[in-house]
């Protein structure tokens, strides 16, 4: 009996989906892994992004891996760095720090014919049988490109490369972008400020909900001494999770009293008539992602905060003049304007069969059968790549699910039974086709401009609920694929 073969895998990213992929292949006897890591600790958008108010918007019961529960959060809504800490400590529970490579920007990667050549930015190669994909969607910063942003003689900086030496209070403080991000920093700068300034073109629709509510201890403790609890609890919240993708996919009951919720925070909240006609969107709630707060309508509400609705003309030495002629002056521009969601692997230098790049291969945009595999790119897997459920399912479970179907073709691989597996241009024809004709009636599709659209005019997420995504990963299909021996 012929031994089984043991595969050499690279895990691209130390975020939530590559300590999901790592942690499942471990836990199927498949050790020979590294993960590269381009920052300098493990966490992927937690290690970044440290800046003033960074709390999540899921709750953290839901927030954490199945297989990993933490009884202890702090808040219900846990902050920034609390998360960043339990990916840390999950880490070394899991003992993966063996396996990680930080500071290590993979670069480029190619496909060799049987397997890849992986390339660092330190020139470091290592060859593997398998890629896995885990780089997340929301790393690399957006910047807008706005006039005279060089000749700015205070400081300038994006929240996801935030620096904790800068200060804040005192300060004549402008903030640009209008996501979840513009709302917590906004929140977060005004109380101190000596002007906070936010710059707001499109306004959100922002929902109430108490951000910072503790997580009482007499929880966390009866979590900890009662797993079967805590597991119950988490299926709980899963089951509840289950509702909101009702709410985005389908018109129901159940959206339209959401979406009247939303409208509600804003009339409860801001009382002045022309303020909340300047705050009012002009597309439906959940249309965009949907932003939580319970303390931004306040802030704005404040002395020492305004909002302009004028467009940025430019930004001059002193601060920024608008389209309505008027300077504001200013010691600090935040920009809270997101990232370039749809970039994936890219800028990195990814060539798969025959010499096909990434950016070839997706000119139409990103594309991938199941959200993981690339036609042209055999023995590569994306965890949370395109189409991922980034609007409806929670994101640990979703690469939980991705990482066990990437671990089964592995197996299949270390048995023997082919060499190259590759996704055929037919499946993932078939998977975007019934993903298009799905988005139709989500609430995505209702006539916003949102990051969920791609360059190409697509929307960039999973349109099913949970359990179809559970069948869709379920087994490796196949039919679906190229497998060859060599």
């Amino acid at each position: 009996m012929t031994a089984p073969r043991e595969p050499r895998i690279v895990i691209i990213g130390a975020g939530v989906s590559g300590i999901a992929s790592a942690i499942t292949l471990q836990r199927n006897g498949l050790h020979d892994f590294v993960i590269l890591e381009k920052g300098s600790d493990v966490g992927g958008v937690w290690h970044w992004n440290h800046y003033p108010g960074l709390t999540c918007d899921v709750p953290s019961q839901l927030y954490q891996f199945g297989f990993a529960p933490n009884p202890k959060w702090s808040q219900v809504f846990a902050p920034g760095p609390e998360i960043q800490r339990y990916l840390a400590d999950v880490v070394d529970q899991f003992g993966l720090r063996e396996h990680v490579r930080v500071n290590s920007e993979v670069v480029a990667a190619r496909f060799t014919g049987s397997g890849w050549r992986v390339q660092t930015g330190d020139g470091t190669v290592h060859e593997a049988d398998f890629v896995i994909a885990a780089t997340g969607v929301l790393h690399h910063p957006a910047m807008p490109d706005l006039p005279g942003l060089d000749d700015f003689t205070g400081e300038v900086l994006h929240t996801a490369r935030w620096d904790d030496a800068t200060p804040t209070a005192g300060r004549r403080i402008a903030v640009i972008g209008t996501g979840s991000t513009g709302v917590q920093v906004v929140s977060a700068l005004q109380p101190h400020a000596a002007q906070l300034t936010h710059f707001v073109r499109s306004p959100q629709w922002v929902i109430w909900a108490p951000m910072w509510l503790p997580q009482p201890g007499i929880v966390g403790a009866v979590l900890d001494r009662l797993p079967e609890v805590n597991k119950k609890l988490y299926q709980a919240g899963m089951a509840g999770a289950k509702l909101f993708t009702d709410v985005v996919t389908r018109p129901s009951w159940r959206r339209r009293a959401v979406q009247e919720y939303a409208r509600l925070s804003l009339r409860a909240q801001v009382r002045d008539p022309e303020l909340r006609t300047r705050l009012t969107p002009d597309y439906e709630p959940l249309c965009k992602r949907q932003v939580l707060s319970g303390s931004y309508y306040r802030a704005l509400r404040a002395r020492n905060a305004e909002l302009v609705s004028a467009a940025i003309d430019r930004v001059t030495p002193t601060g920024i003049r608008t389209a309505d002629g008027r300077e504001h002056t200013f010691d600090l521009i935040v920009f809270a304007t997101g990232f370039q969601a749809h970039n994936y692997m890219r800028p990195m230098n990814l060539v798969g069969r025959d010499g096909i790049s990434i950016d070839d291969a997706w000119a139409k945009g990103p594309r991938a059968y199941r959200m993981t595999a690339l036609p042209g790119f055999p023995n590569l897997f994306t965890v949370l790549g395109p189409n991922s459920p980034t609007g409806s399912i929670p994101l640990h479970h979703a690469a939980e699910v991705t990482a066990r179907y990437i671990t089964a073709w592995i197996q299949r691989w270390r048995a023997g039974e082919f060499d190259t597996v590759e996704v055929t241009e037919a499946a993932t024809d078939r998977f975007d086709a019934d993903v298009t004709d799905a988005l139709g009636p989500t609430v995505w599709n209702t006539g916003c401009n949102s990051w969920y659209f791609t360059e190409g005019g697509s929307i960039d997420l999973l349109p099913f609920d949970r359990a179809t995504m559970e069948r869709m990963l379920a087994a490796p299909d196949d039919a679906d694929f190229h497998l060859r021996k060599l």
